[in-house]
């Protein structure tokens, strides 16, 4: 049978296909080529169910009860109940709130009376404006001071010696001292006191008399 041109076209692009592929390595191509079913080993398939814990059919029944509870539940045994709208009555600071609120609201600004505002510019007496004055010339010389103009000036202190009088007189104080507070009391010596009541004489007592 002749080749058509479609045919060969086919040929030839199968063959560029191929030369596309990746390369296969030569021992896995040989092991590819060489396998056999009769290498495979046996093998059983276990199934294995795990049962519900307590807990997880506790739960399923609980769903169960509740799901058959809201399917079998009969509205008649509802009873019919009506609802109480409570008005909670406003305090007084409200009401008087509100009765201000309600009067700044409708006042009528027509019954207001016209007034003239009249400045008043009180000017300062006349001990003020010369106080500022004087005020105002103090800063104006002292900001305007040339320090300049000021002459440098030597501070000597004086060390006053005292004289001799002051001296002995210290010297007097400072023994008078030293003696108080070294005096024995054991030198002193026992005295007796005697009380006399002189009694007046006779000249005395005439001019007395004569007083």
């Amino acid at each position: 049978m002749p080749s058509t041109p479609q045919s060969t076209n086919l040929i030839m692009s199968a063959t560029d296909n191929l030369k596309d592929l990746p390369k296969v390595d030569a021992t896995l191509k040989d092991q590819l080529e060489g396998f056999t079913p009769d290498k495979l080993k046996h093998a059983q398939t276990t199934e294995k169910t795990a049962l519900p814990t307590k807990e997880d059919i506790q739960t399923e029944k609980t769903h169960q009860n509740i799901i058959q509870g809201i399917e079998g539940f009969e509205r008649s045994s509802m009873k019919h109940a009506e609802t109480n709208e409570k008005i909670a009555l406003p305090k007084s600071e409200d009401i008087a709130r509100e009765k201000i609120v309600s009067l700044v609201e409708t006042f009528d600004s027509t019954t207001l009376k016209q007034t003239d505002t009249v400045e008043k510019n009180l000017l300062p007496e006349v001990e003020v404006l010369e106080a500022e004055r004087a005020h105002s010339v103090h800063l104006q010389r002292l900001t305007s001071f040339d320090q300049s103009a000021l002459r440098p000036t030597q501070t000597i202190e004086k060390n006053l010696l005292p004289s001799r009088e002051d001296i002995a007189a210290e010297k007097g104080q400072q023994a008078l001292l030293s003696g108080i507070e070294s005096f024995d009391s054991k030198a002193l010596k026992k005295t007796d006191t005697q009380e006399k009541n002189q009694l007046p004489t006779k000249e005395i007592i005439e001019q007395e008399k004569a007083a």
